[in-house]
């Protein structure tokens, strides 16, 4: 169920962001911020305190995003293969 809103619970109080994607023509506008925003309120809904995400080491542009949204980088939270950063934020 969770996955269509950009998240799933991971356990009790973490919930993880599965996927931002834009089309090409909409990207620059602020919609990536809103999408996660929308995310993080669900996840919130949801009982989680705190969202973790991984991200490829070529999507610098997602990196960035992350970083302005204050996910801070961490230590791995998973072994997926394309998973090369890993960062997470609390949500309180």
């Amino acid at each position: 169920m969770y996955k269509r809103q950009g998240f799933r619970l991971l356990d009790g109080a973490t919930a993880e962001l599965t996927r931002v994607f834009l089309y090409a023509g909409m990207r620059g506008r602020g919609g990536a911020g809103l999408l996660v925003g929308a995310a993080e309120d669900a996840a919130r809904a949801a009982g989680a305190t705190r969202m973790v995400l991984d991200t490829r080491g070529d999507l610098v542009e997602a990196r960035a995003l992350y970083a302005r949204l204050g996910y801070t980088e961490t230590a791995p939270h998973n072994a997926e293969p394309y998973a090369e950063h890993w960062f997470a934020k609390r949500l309180g």
